[in-house]
């Protein structure tokens, strides 16, 4: 006989107000600190290496992003069925999808980073690197590649601790991850003098250490996350792949964000180009992980509810989630707009012609968040109320065909200002369709109701 989790039980009986508070700060503290983690190896490369190796270690940045979109693809939507299963009161079938997510997500790791590793070169040329920032990215990738398999399983595993009422460990886990990752990182680089390749393994063996945080949730005697004896089936991964597949393409949506800027700012701008779009990328990924994390907060409930059959809660949540996430993203145009030099110094003093690419593509570039916040909360709602395709249009379109195909126009007429106005466009463009979605399915509601 399972023990009720408690925590969980509150998602029926406190405010939905309330309980989406809750759940947001410590999602949006816990993906902030992810964040941190890149941001971190960005400036203590940038401020030991110089601005050649930040721009090495920002075309490698894709294949870290690679990592996350596998355990948030298979997590996502193995945590989506788990809360299912949770508001259903199913508890044996939520240990099931939480071992066979687990086990799906480190075999794919494995499989996939043995395949890239043998093609490491390729891979970094195709990537963006060119012959001065080529050393920098294979120091990098390879120890990404080689142990990364350390950053999907702790993510994932923090997803499904989140979901199973504990997002406050799942905070602590990455805070700590954030502060370990600082920590080895100067000593790696500063006193170890490891080169580049010590930012890499300081992301790891923090990643490995915020996993073992994660472990004490199986010390709760609520806590319903068991492992189970592990059974493939091909039905629940072909659901998980399903429900999870829009954030695995948002993630792999940042890695083809990271290329394509690099691609167009090396025909169009030089290594001086990639060194400001460097400094903007961290900056982003950053502001990038504020709104995942406002996903991450609304994924839970939403699943949880649907399982339970609450459907005015699960509408209360997103109406929620979507003014917080405008407000959020207008907060973050104004401090682009006001910081903007500020932010570039945060990652070290550069050339003249490096620091006023980079303050004027964050003050255009930042124009995207009015927009990205309320794209990023709507495509989780889609994704947990089974409407994937309309989840899937969304990250298609906002960071590979509409940015893509901006960025093929947009530089021939306007330059490098057509480069950083290429995603606040596509962002724009995606949230117009979502809102012409939303009016098309009120009216056919409207008129499939019976005239009194």
């Amino acid at each position: 006989m399972l023990k009720e989790n408690n925590s969980l039980q509150s998602l029926e009986t406190d405010s939905v107000g309330k309980v989406f508070v809750r759940y947001l700060i410590p999602s949006l503290i816990g993906m902030f600190m992810m964040s941190v983690n890149v941001v971190v190896d960005g400036i203590f490369v940038g401020h030991r290496f110089g601005e050649v190796a930040l721009a090495g270690v920002n075309v490698a940045v894709p294949v870290f992003s690679i990592f996350i979109a596998i355990s948030l693809w298979v997590g996502i939507g193995g945590a989506a069925l788990y809360s299912r299963s949770m508001g259903a009161k199913e508890y044996g079938q939520a240990r099931t999808v939480f071992t066979h997510s687990l086990t799906l997500i480190f075999s794919l790791t494995l499989l996939l980073a043995a395949a890239a590793f043998l093609f490491r070169e390729k891979l970094a040329v195709f990537l963006g690197a060119n012959d001065e920032t080529m050393p920098y990215v294979m120091d990098y990738m390879s120890v990404l590649l080689a142990c990364g398999f350390a950053i999907t399983v702790q993510n994932a595993f923090s997803v499904f601790v989140r979901n199973d009422g504990n997002p406050n460990l799942s905070m602590i886990s990455l805070l700590v991850t954030a502060v370990c990752n600082i920590i080895l990182n100067y000593v790696l680089l500063f006193i170890l003098d490891f080169g580049v390749s010590g930012s890499a393994w300081a992301l790891v063996g923090a990643a490995v250490v915020g996993a073992c945080v994660l472990f004490t949730h199986f010390l709760r005697k609520d806590s319903t996350l068991r492992f189970v004896k592990p059974r493939l089936s091909w039905k629940l991964a072909k659901s998980t792949f399903a429900i999870g597949f829009p954030s695995f393409i948002a993630e792999i949506g940042i890695a083809v964000f990271t290329a394509g800027y690099n691609m167009a700012m090396v025909r169009w701008a030089g290594t001086v180009g990639v060194s400001a779009f460097s400094i903007l990328n961290y900056a982003h990924s950053v502001m990038l992980m504020l709104f995942l994390g406002m996903g991450s907060a609304v994924q839970p409930l939403i699943s949880y509810y649907r399982g339970a059959k609450l459907y005015a809660r699960q509408r209360e949540t997103i109406r929620i989630a979507v003014l917080t996430a405008f407000g959020t993203g207008l907060g973050l145009f104004l401090i682009g707009l006001f910081a903007a030099g500020g932010i570039v110094s945060l990652f070290g003093t550069f050339a003249d012609e490096v620091r006023r690419l980079a303050v004027t593509g964050i003050r255009l570039f930042f124009i995207a968040y009015l927009f990205m916040g309320v794209n990023f909360v709507m495509m989780t709602y889609f994704q947990a109320t089974d409407q994937v395709r309309m989840a899937t249009w969304i990250t298609v379109a906002r960071e590979m065909l509409l940015m893509v195909a901006l960025l093929f126009t947009l530089p021939h007429v306007l330059g490098t200002t057509g480069i950083w106005l290429a995603i606040p466009l596509s962002e724009l463009i995606v949230l117009l369709t979502v809102y012409a979605y939303i009016r098309r399915r009120s009216r056919r509601r409207l008129a499939a109701q019976p005239v009194s």
